[in-house]
């Protein structure tokens, strides 16, 4: 257990710090896949699959958004495997200048020491 609470204690810590795209290739799985709620806007699929892609996709994101807050509390383990971590942003979506406040849980399934599957929960409006 407690490499689960390390491993999910750094990865809160890259989140706070805003490291969440260059730390994919250091936590995730090569073959790791990230499951959204509901398809994305702009995207035409829920789930993205290979560390590869989720590091693109995170990217994407932030280069279409101005962050102005980002709080990550956790991890909320569940032993042996699985930690979540609450998110709550706030963020203007460039192109559009609309203004959102997300807030989100995240279950996060390790295997082998990394991150193999993500799964993200949506506060419904």
């Amino acid at each position: 257990m407690e490499d689960l609470i390390k491993l999910g204690r750094e990865f809160v810590q890259a989140m706070r710090e805003r490291r969440g795209i260059a730390h994919v290739s250091e936590i995730y799985a090569e073959n790791a896949q990230s499951v959204e709620a509901v398809v994305p806007p702009g995207r035409d699929v829920r789930i993205a699959k290979g560390s590869e892609v989720i590091e693109a996709k995170r990217a994407s994101w932030a280069a279409t958004h101005d962050i102005h807050r980002l709080e990550a509390d956790g991890p909320y383990v569940h032993p042996p495997n699985r930690f979540a971590v609450r998110y709550h942003a706030e963020v203007t979506h460039k192109d559009t200048g609309k203004q959102m406040t997300l807030r989100e849980v995240a279950v996060y399934t390790v295997e082998d020491g990394k991150i193999a599957r993500e799964e993200f929960f949506m506060l419904p409006k």
